[in-house]
């Protein structure tokens, strides 16, 4: 009785699928964190680690200590609501320590409440973009009273 080969390309073909498979089960070991899969496709600790990070935002009071003639105004305008940093961005370092230069937004932060969406209420004042007339809202508007032009 003749004993069975496998032809050498195969043989190589099944050595070099076990490689790659061991090697992915062994990266898979190391790499993926013991509480991924705790809550679904997410990370237990992440929880936690987000939790103990310190706070990037100073909240109202704070800007209002130093800017009361901007929270006079706010406190007027459509916008009262609003915190300043819902606009200006984190600032926390800012209001601890006033030689911090305050973080500079980059782009429209106006969009991102007033671009024109079906999922926002209709009483909240929208825009489609491409048919407005500025490149910049505050070309038009003043942020802190938007009811008025500058």
């Amino acid at each position: 009785m003749r004993r069975f080969r496998l032809p050498p390309q195969i043989l190589r073909l099944v050595l070099l699928t076990l490689a790659i498979v061991g090697s992915y089960l062994a990266a898979r070991t190391v790499l993926v964190p013991q509480s991924f899969g705790q809550f679904g496709w997410y990370r237990g600790a992440a929880l936690g680690e987000i939790a103990s990070r310190t706070p990037a935002f100073a909240g109202k009071k704070a800007c209002e200590v130093c800017h009361t003639e901007v929270a006079q105004k706010m406190a007027k305008s459509e916008h009262k609501n609003l915190s300043c940093e819902a606009c200006h961005g984190a600032n926390y370092d800012h209001a601890i320590n006033h030689d911090v230069v305050p973080v500079k937004v980059a782009g429209s932060y106006c969009l991102r409440c007033h671009e024109a969406s079906s999922s926002r209420p209709k009483w909240l004042k929208q825009i489609v973009v491409k048919d407005h007339y500025g490149e910049k809202c505050a070309d038009c508007h003043l942020p802190h009273q938007p009811t008025q032009s500058p």
